[in-house]
């Protein structure tokens, strides 16, 4: 007797390839999404029924209740270990746990590359109410995506600056505010060669305004601004804060202070600065931005922009629910401080270990 073979029921990626659409657009069409098309919807139901596609109506309803979850996005990260996660997102990844776990909400935790389509994942899995990003590269890059799930529909709240225009909600520590503290206390010290490490332009909007921080704080001074004193780093790690160094002494400028955009690029650039025979802080004194744990622990210990992360879990979490909920939500700023430590020769009474 011939052996009978059972056919394989037909999935949405089924749909999706003999309709020409992406899945998630299969998925939202087959819910009675409004932001898919009539004729988009037409083809994809004519395509379903061709190939008698079952729409399984208990998972669809499971689907459209509240998971009491959210997920948080971690995008990889250039990084001098195996790790492709900045350390300052660990802290922010700390509250958030903590701030979900108050409001009963379980934290599903992914790390994403930037080049897939998560945000059609998360939209249409379900898997989560809502989503928290962390991390992204370049802005201009990523916009588009924000834009998207805008379109789709998506929850989700960022970390990062509110800028002109942008997709979604936001919320962010006060960067320009941070940059401005670091070279006022730098130039408090008598520093007027003031090298900035860090970019420039809306590709790293933090980098950015902490730098706009830097210009305001040297205008008020009477301050000159030197553009050879800046040098490009959009990628925040040692090894990118050292080459960025080598590349300021190299051109044989006098300076003798430092404001690098993040604590990863601070140390390297401190790194450099003692191959090359300059002391710190006799010689150069060297301000970072984040508060990572390292700054405390380098030697010596790194002067640096300290951002609230115990409260900006609360506020991403927040955020994120009343987004969730239907409320009127706006995007939040968080202050900055200023921990003086043994870069920038505080006394140890006066030191901020915090």
């Amino acid at each position: 007797m011939a052996a009978t073979s059972t056919k394989p029921k037909p999935t949405s990626f089924d749909i999706a390839y003999k309709a020409g659409v992406s899945q998630a657009t299969v998925s939202r069409a087959l819910r009675g999404s409004p932001l898919v098309s009539d004729e988009t919807r037409r083809k994809v139901m004519a395509v379903a029924k061709e190939l008698n596609y079952k729409v399984d109506k208990n998972a669809s309803s499971l689907r459209r209740q509240h998971a009491e979850t959210l997920a948080l996005l971690l995008f990889e990260d250039t990084t001098d270990d195996e790790s492709a996660i900045n350390p300052f997102f660990m802290s922010l990844l700390a509250s958030i746990t903590r701030a979900c776990s108050r409001r009963k909400y379980d934290l599903l935790v992914s790390f994403q590359q930037m080049d897939s389509d998560w945000h059609a994942e998360y939209q249409d899995s379900h898997r989560a109410d809502g989503l928290i990003l962390l991390g992204y590269g370049d802005y201009l890059a990523y916009r588009s995506k924000l834009e998207q799930m805008v379109a789709d529909g998506t929850h989700f709240v960022r970390w990062g600056s509110t800028v002109e225009d942008q997709h979604g909600l936001s919320v962010g520590c006060d960067n320009r505010h941070g940059g401005r503290i670091a070279t006022e206390h730098l130039l408090s010290l008598g520093r007027r060669r003031i090298a900035f490490i860090g970019t420039s332009t809306l590709q790293c909007p933090e980098f950015l305004e902490r730098y706009l921080g830097h210009c305001e704080a040297l205008a008020a001074a009477g301050v000159t601004l030197d553009p050879q004193l800046r040098v490009d780093a959009s990628i925040s790690s040692e090894s990118t804060g050292q080459e960025a160094m080598r590349r300021l002494l190299d051109r044989g400028i006098e300076i003798d202070a430092v404001f690098a955009a993040s604590d990863l690029l601070a140390l390297g650039a401190m790194r450099e600065l003692a191959a090359r025979g300059h002391r710190v802080p006799e010689d150069v004194s060297v301000v970072g931005f984040d508060n990572i744990p390292r700054a405390r622990s380098a030697t010596p210990s790194l002067t640096t922009v300290v951002q609230d992360t115990p409260s900006a879990g609360e506020k991403l979490v927040d955020l994120l629910l009343s987004e969730i909920r239907g409320e009127t939500a706006e995007s939040l700023m968080l202050p900055t401080r200023l921990a003086i430590r043994q870069s920038c020769g505080a006394p140890e009474a006066m030191r901020d270990q915090g």
